[in-house]
């Protein structure tokens, strides 16, 4: 096995000597920025790409240069181990790893979404149900903290960091390095979509295959689900294969989703491994049909470089930035519309109560279900879900009528959502008060872990970040 040293750092994988030269500039050119912002001035990442739907103000500050650390620095086949920049996307990340037949044992289904933006603001995908959440497959860290300093933290070094720094959004620091773990896969995924007229029978289904590890003597690898309406839902099942065949292609006019809908009992679909990790990411789940990029006319004419997320995710903030969204709202007569974009989770015995309730109350369909149960028992703090217990990732992305009072829709999910014991994520949207903030989120944990790592406050405060306008 081939070492390379960095620093006082040591990588045990495989390096590309190209890689880890980039990489090593990187570290430096990083922490040359950060030592040029004055000391009183607050320090935040200068990133090429977002997946936040948060409101900002726009900032004047000089950010810091994360340009050399986008890269995989290397991967070990024997030890099914990557050591991955924190910027790179999951898109190159997966490009590196499958000619070795491995993935990350978590892949969220944006391509863009970086390995450190995943681990320090949550991710999930239809292995979670096995494999948890993206931090629970990272065996180290190496993190830029606020105080200036380049540390590595494990579960058994700066410990108390390595715990806190999934879902602190980068209030803690910024992960330079990963190491995480990988897994085998197949060439193939074959998929059978199960509708269901009742989201009882849904919810009831997916416990069994969670339990069993399969479904009428299939083992599954793959379990996610979409619900169109109170009597149309599928679970989306899929099982690892190497026997070969013919596959679809959901990169052209054929939609992803859309496949899944039938009328009754189950229908088989088959993808590359490649292409059902980004089935998703074409149409960005549904929320191209928001752009016309559904319509079969315009979306023959919609070239394929532009038809992925991230390119969706750019119209969205120009709409942002120009309000323009809101300007054709005025003048054809209707009010504003306040955004509901949302992931939340809910422990699966409550997920059809939140189902109904949210059916019956936000104006918002498809919804997406994503089964999760935590690998780590010992928990994290800063999202505190039972290592033990089996939850529903429930996703919402759209709009609706806004209301009299700011936020009034995402207030009431939020409301709903700690009745029945659950938690959002906090990439978009939230408006708890700090006390509400403080009980969901880590409060006097993560308080003690700030003032650790981040003695002056050069990063922002979580609340601040996720909830406050700035």
């Amino acid at each position: 096995m081939q070492g390379a040293l960095s620093g006082t750092r040591v990588y045990l994988v495989p390096v590309q000597a190209s890689a880890l030269a980039t990489h090593t500039a990187g570290v430096e050119r990083l922490m040359a920025s950060y030592r040029s912002i004055p000391a009183t001035a607050s320090v935040r990442l200068a990133k090429p790409t977002s997946n936040l739907f948060r409101a900002r103000t726009k900032r004047t500050a000089r950010g810091l240069d994360t340009s050399g650390l986008r890269n995989v620095i290397g991967v070990d086949p024997e030890a099914r181990t990557a050591d991955v920049a924190g910027m790179c996307t999951y898109a190159d990340l997966v490009a590196a790893t499958l000619p070795y037949g491995l993935t990350p044992l978590v892949v969220p289904q944006l391509k863009t979404i970086t390995l450190g933006g995943a681990v320090t603001g949550l991710g999930i995908e239809s292995a979670s149900f096995r494999n948890g959440l993206p931090h629970e497959s990272v065996l180290e860290m190496d993190i830029l903290t606020g105080a200036g300093e380049l540390i590595t933290a494990t579960a058994d070094q700066h410990a108390d960091l390595f715990r806190a720094f999934p879902n602190s959004y980068g209030t803690l620091g910024y992960s330079t390095r990963l190491r995480i773990e990988l897994e085998p896969v197949a060439p193939f995924v074959a998929l059978r979509h199960i509708r269901f007229h009742s989201l009882t029978e849904l919810t009831a289904a997916m416990e069994r295959i969670i339990d069993t590890g399969g479904s009428d003597g299939t083992p599954v690898d793959y379990l996610d689900g979409v619900v169109f309406s109170a009597d149309e839902s599928y679970l989306c099942v899929g099982t690892r294969t190497t026997t070969p065949g013919p596959v679809s292609d959901y990169t052209g006019q054929r939609i992803y989703y859309r496949s899944i809908q039938h009328d009754a009992g189950i229908t088989d679909d088959r993808l590359t491994i490649h292409d059902y990790l980004w089935r998703w990411d074409t149409d960005w789940f549904w929320c191209s049909r928001a752009f016309g990029a559904q319509n079969p006319r315009l979306r023959r004419w919609w070239p394929r470089r532009f038809r992925r997320s991230s390119f969706y995710w750019k119209l969205i903030a120009a709409d942002q930035r120009f309000g323009i969204a809101d300007r054709i709202e005025r003048r054809n007569g209707r009010p504003p519309r306040e955004r509901v974009v949302q992931d939340i989770e809910v422990p699966v015995e409550r997920a059809v109560e939140f189902l109904e309730w949210f059916l019956d109350n936000v104006p918002i369909e498809p919804i997406w279900l994503c089964p999760l149960r935590l690998r780590d028992r010992e928990g994290w703090p800063l999202y505190p879900i039972r290592p033990d217990r089996t939850y529903v990732n429930i996703g919402f992305w759209s709009s609706v009528p806004a209301g009299d009072s700011e936020g009034a829709t995402n207030r009431r999910i939020e409301a709903k959502v700690s009745s029945l014991d659950g938690h959002k994520s906090l990439y978009s949207d939230s408006y708890y008060t700090r006390d509400e903030f403080d009980q969901l989120y880590g409060g006097e944990t993560y308080n003690t872990v700030k003032k650790t790592y981040d003695p002056d406050s050069r990063l922002l405060d979580l609340y601040a970040k996720a909830v406050q306008r700035r």
